[in-house]
Formats: C-alpha cells, structure tokens, sequence
C-alpha cells in the first residue's frame, strides 16, 4: 500500500515537471526562467528514470500527455488538455480538501517539528493547513475532519519537509464537542 502512495506521489511530482515545462514557454520572465530551471533541475536529478519512462507511457495509455514528432526528429512530450486538469488537482494554490457526505468520525492530525533554519517552510506549513480548513491545536498540531492524506503528502513534498512532518488518524481526541462545533459535526 505505501509503495502504491509513493508511486502516486511520484506520478504526480513527474505530471507537474511537465506542466513546469509548460509554464516556462508562457513565462517572459528570464528572472522566472532561472527559479524555475532551478526547482526543476533539483526534481528532476531525484526521479529514476526508469520509472520516468515507464510513467511517461502510462501518461500516454491514460491519455494525460501526447507524443509529438517535431520536424528535426525529435519526439515532444505534451501534456493533453485531460493531463492539464489532472495537475491542477494538486496545484498547491487551488488545492482544498473534499467534504464527503457524512463524516466518518476520524480526526486527522497533522503535527511537525521543523527546525528554525527552516523557518519560511515551516510558516508556509502552517498557513497551507490553516487555508484549507485545519483547527489549530498546538503551535505545531493541526486537526482536520476529513479524508486528506493525499494532500498532506503532496503538500510536504512541495515544501520538501517529509522528514518533520507527521499524519496521523485518530478515532478518539479530547475535548472534541469544541472540534465538533467549529466544523459543523453532529
């Protein structure tokens, strides 16, 4: 089961490469093109590319990218308009948590320990978690009532905190008439 989530996660990490690829031929910015050459070449030294060719020909059966031949021989890889919609389902900016229908009377907890060099992270952390919903517990300790691990995942590797960051379930929290309340919850 984890391996699967890994392997999501990187599916997803090699979609947004791609898309960045898009974003920087709309980018008129060289000072844009240096930021984004930079996080990219970062990503792009961490992916197998064994894997990287294997995911690419998913893409493709899953009509989420295209192959395009170009006039010196060269094969373009594309994202489909399909395969645009899929990364935006994990753009950091537009991203929200889904309220299911009933809830299923779990809380999801996400704390952390980031240390202070690490600082801009941590604040974007904590106010990623606050955008979408999460009651703050502790300074580091947030609570959700809703299914959102893919989330959390995507978040902490966006951020690039995997190792100071935690997720957990928890079907029993203290004082949860007050949690209750604030999201609305029989």
């Amino acid at each position: 089961m984890r391996k699967n989530k890994f392997r999501s996660l990187a599916k997803r990490k090699i979609l947004l490469l791609l898309q960045a690829g898009l974003v920087l031929s709309l980018t008129p910015s060289p000072k844009m093109h240096g930021y984004i050459f930079r996080t990219l070449a970062k990503d792009w030294k961490n992916i197998d590319r064994d894997y990287l060719k294997r995911a690419i020909h998913e893409f493709r059966h899953e009509r989420l990218v295209d192959f395009q031949e170009k006039s010196d021989g060269t094969i373009r890889i594309v994202l489909t308009k399909e395969g645009e919609q899929h990364t935006l389902e994990y753009n950091i900016d537009e991203m929200e948590i889904k309220k299911p229908a009933s809830w299923d009377k779990k809380w999801r907890i996400v704390f952390f320990d980031i240390p202070e060099k690490r600082r801009r992270a941590r604040d974007a952390l904590r106010n990623k978690l606050r955008e979408l919903g999460f009651c703050e517990l502790q300074k580091s300790v947030f609570v959700h009532p809703y299914p959102c691990q893919d989330e959390i995942d995507f978040i902490v590797e966006f951020f690039e905190i995997r190792s100071c960051v935690r997720y957990g379930e928890l079907t029993n929290l203290t004082n949860e008439a007050e949690l209750k309340l604030r999201f609305g919850l029989n």
